[in-house]
């Protein structure tokens, strides 16, 4: 029993180093630099125009109309 508990106390020390150490390179790099934050709204901005172009696409304009009018004819 006693050399189980002591392997338990070593293997979570292991683990409590490897955390220290992991976070402690996270914070190292916590960051984003000027051109991951010019990639990032780059891709925004690709994604809001491409949604912009699919929701107001005539199928979808007329699906989200459909979707309204039956809401707003509903009876209660």
């Amino acid at each position: 029993m006693a050399g189980t508990a002591v392997m338990a106390g070593k293997a979570a020390a292991v683990v409590c180093g490897w955390w220290t150490r992991r976070t402690a390179a996270a914070r190292r790099d916590a960051g984003m630099t000027t051109s991951e934050y010019a990639v990032g709204t780059i891709a925004a901005a690709a994604f809001a125009a491409v949604l912009y172009k699919i929701v107001t696409s005539g199928a979808v304009s007329g699906a989200l109309e459909s979707v309204i009018g039956k809401a707003l004819d509903a009876s209660f």
